[in-house]
Order: structure tokens, then C-alpha cells, then sequence
């Protein structure tokens, strides 16, 4: 950890919440040209053969959020996906792909979508790390520097559109990763439904396993295979970013992940 706390000092300030942009009226011509061809259709799923994008939210240059140690967001997200990757390949899903963009927020979510859509992906999943509303933040000061942090909420979630062509195959498999953490002893984050998240509220698909919906996300509305967002957990919560640094917390998400897949592939 703070390996690039030099980079980001005196950034503090404008700590972002982790999930992605929405599509706003400029860019819906470029949605609209990623779409044309529609849904790619439902393939069954043999290990060998099925196509699984793990996408690492976020890009160097626009990093996400910012941790309660002042680590940025993308470091969480590639340390974990790259593990995941790892964990499907060595289950039989060897045309697992990691997937890295670079350049500012926005035009990457339309890199992602594209790189997913023209890949022919049967299976986007992008992995995230969760921060809160600015209005929930408090300081402390952590090596000398002035930080930022919330020890209210924590846990992962997981989020599905229902603009996605696949919506029901994304919301299945939502569940079966949110079951799988659930049997590590993982708990989802739960305010997403309280008022207090204010534009960032969600409503709860699965009030067991912690799935949302949220629908005008890019790399979920926008891609032409069943698509999950996962936030692995809070990184602005002091103990649990501590934890997201721990290879066990690694190994329990990627295990998840892979069992899941295992999972979802048994039942198509």
C-alpha cells in the first residue's frame, strides 16, 4: 500500500464514488453504434469454449476512488481481476481474458463495451471496489497526510441492468456469486437502500445475496453478453480495506467468482 500516495497527494479532495458514468446525451450516438447488431445470443456453456471478460474498473488515469490510506481504486480492482482471471483459467475457463483500458472515464467505458462486444464475449464481469457519498466522509490523517474515510458501511454488492439484453442471465448469475460469498462468511453492503446514498440509492433485487439494479450503467447496459458489476468491498472503510489488501479476502472473492461460474455453467 501507498506506493502511489506521491502521485494522487492533494487529490484527496475529490474522491469519486466507484461505480461507472452514465451514458449522457453526447455519447448516445456512440451507444447506439455499439448496439446496432444486438444481443449476442445465449450459447451453452462449455468451459473450454465459454468467453469471459474480467474487466478492471477503472484506468490508470482516471483511477476511481480513492482508499481510506489515499490508494487509488484501480490498483484494488487490477490486483483482484487479475486474480479471478487466474482462478477461472486454472477451473477450465481458458478463454478467460483480463481486460485493461486506459484514457479518461467515459471514452473507456465505450473502449471496454467495444472490446467486450467485437470479442464476441458470452460473459462480462467488472470488477470494482466501493467507496461512499462524499457527504458521508470524514478526515483523519494517515502517514502524515490528511485522508478521508467512512467506518459506517461496508461489504460487497453486486449490480445488473435491466437494459441489458441479457437481463435475466445476469441477474441468475448475480445470485449465484452473491450466494457464493455469502458461504465464505461475506456480507453484502446494504445501504444502497437508504436514503442517505441520495442519487447513488439502488433498489434490491435479492435481499439475500445483496444483487441491485442499476440500470444505465455503460459496461452493463451497453455490452452484448449478460453482464455483472461486483464491488468487492468497501475500500474508504479503514478495517475493510485493510482486508481487501489480504490474499485470504483475495482468494475468498476469486474462489466465489469461480464456484459461481462452475455453478452457472452446470445449470445452462
Amino acid at each position: 500500500m501507498g506506493q502511489s500516495r506521491s502521485i494522487i497527494a492533494g487529490l484527496v479532495a475529490s474522491i469519486l464514488l466507484s461505480p461507472l458514468a452514465l451514458v449522457d446525451a453526447s455519447e448516445a450516438a456512440a451507444a447506439r453504434r455499439i448496439a446496432r447488431s444486438g444481443p449476442l445470443p445465449l450459447t451453452k456453456c462449455e468451459t473450454t469454449k465459454f468467453r469471459i471478460v474480467v474487466d478492471v474498473g477503472h484506468t490508470p488515469d482516471s483511477y476511481g476512488a480513492l482508499s481510506a490510506r489515499n490508494d487509488p481504486e484501480f490498483g484494488f480492482n487490477f490486483r483482484l481481476a487479475r486474480l479471478i482471471t487466474t482462478k477461472l483459467k486454472s477451473e477450465g475457463f481458458a478463454e478467460t481474458r483480463l481486460l485493461v483500458t486506459d484514457g479518461k472515464a467515459r471514452p473507456s467505458l465505450f473502449k471496454r463495451v467495444s472490446a467486450a462486444n467485437d470479442g464476441r464475449a458470452d460473459l462480462f464481469l467488472s470488477v470494482h471496489h466501493d467507496s461512499v457519498p462524499d457527504k458521508l466522509l470524514e478526515t483523519w490523517e494517515f502517514d502524515g497526510a490528511k485522508s478521508y474515510f467512512s467506518d459506517r458501511f461496508s461489504g460487497h454488492s453486486l449490480f445488473v441492468s435491466r437494459q441489458n439484453p441479457h437481463f435475466a442471465t445476469s441477474l441468475m448469475l448475480a445470485r449465484m456469486i452473491g450466494g457464493q460469498l455469502k458461504e465464505q462468511g461475506l456480507r453484502y453492503a446494504s445501504q444502497y437502500t437508504l436514503p442517505v446514498m441520495g442519487r447513488y440509492r439502488r433498489q434490491l433485487l435479492d435481499k439475500d445475496v445483496g444483487v441491485y439494479r442499476y440500470d444505465g450503467l455503460v459496461v452493463l447496459s451497453r455490452t452484448r453478453s449478460a453482464a455483472v458489476l461486483l464491488e468487492a468491498g468497501s475500500i474508504i472503510n479503514r478495517d475493510e480495506e485493510m482486508e481487501m489488501n489480504s490474499p485470504e479476502r483475495h482468494e475468498a472473492v476469486a474462489g466465489a467468482v469461480a464456484a459461481a461460474m462452475k455453478e452457472f455453467c452446470e445449470r445452462r
